[in-house]
């Protein structure tokens, strides 16, 4: 069967594959599209296999919310090059993604790569980015979060994603929470609290804190006493509603907090950054 341009160039706008590959799959498949699909999509799955070893650090993340305010998902699609990142094509895939995921909320990452977007699966669809892009794309992470209030914020060209959980969803609070995203973007809380950071992590911390003070010579009947106080500046940098507040560092962020609304505090959140998997 002869392949014709219209052909090659119909199943280029189905697919966005390259004129050439297309033309090689309709050539290999006797000019059906069905056929010619799924040869693209294998030749999508070669070329992830190949670049499987490939670090793809670069990519787009994208945190938002329902329409109530009391659900959010954030998702990090991603690919190997800042150029590819940047691409306006490359963007909308992202966020198709983000709204289908965004709709259904699913249970794990799994699930969300299960979902369908116009009958195929989002995993087929990051495999056929990989054979129309020639890089390796993967949806690396998909977090989410439901809270009373939810406020969704992408930071620094959709390079780091922000869910901020809080107890009341008044318009108030909404937005004291992207003031409270915007302090999670920047100081990398580790937790809400210091109920959310592990006993392990605590006792590494004091481990740590003690051998340093013996380092620096302090008697060993103080250096318990001297660690402690270390853990508690580690708590106090690490944990959100403990931390000096950006945009006041005469209060911290449960101060500010409370300062806007009675009680108002955060619940939870969730950060997802380029690179941080």
């Amino acid at each position: 069967m002869a392949i014709t341009a219209a052909d090659v160039n119909k199943l280029r706008k189905m697919t966005g594959a390259g004129m050439m590959d297309c033309k090689k799959a309709l050539s290999e498949t006797g000019g059906d599209f069905e056929a010619a699909i799924d040869y693209l999509r294998k030749k999508g799955q070669k070329v992830a296999a190949k670049r499987a070893d490939r670090d793809a650090s670069e990519g787009v993340v994208i945190a938002q919310v329902n329409g109530d305010n009391s659900a959010g998902t954030v998702v990090y699609v991603t690919c190997e090059t800042d150029f590819v990142s940047k691409n306006e094509d490359f963007v909308k895939f992202a966020t198709t993604i983000s709204n289908a995921v965004q709709a259904a909320m699913p249970e794990s990452k799994e699930a969300a790569l299960a979902l369908e977007i116009e009958g195929k699966t989002i995993s087929d669809h990051l495999l056929e980015q990989c054979g129309k892009i020639g890089e390796k794309i993967e949806m690396a992470n998909y977090e989410k979060l439901s809270a009373d209030g939810v406020v969704a914020y992408n930071h620094a060209g959709n390079k780091i994603g922000v869910l901020v959980g809080l107890n009341s969803n008044s318009n108030s609070a909404l937005d004291a929470g992207k003031d409270a995203a915007m302090q999670i973007a920047a100081m990398r809380a580790v937790a809400v609290d210091e109920s959310g950071i592990s006993q392990d992590i605590l006792d590494r911390e004091f481990k740590v804190g003690r051998e340093q003070a013996l380092e620096e010579g302090k008697p060993e009947a103080i250096v318990d006493k001297i660690a402690n106080g270390r853990v508690q500046k580690f708590i106090k940098e690490s944990t959100l509603l403990n931390q000096a507040f950006v945009k006041n560092p005469k209060q911290n962020v449960a101060q500010y907090l409370g300062s806007v609304e009675g009680g108002l505090t955060v619940t939870s959140f969730q950060r997802v950054a380029l690179g941080a998997l």
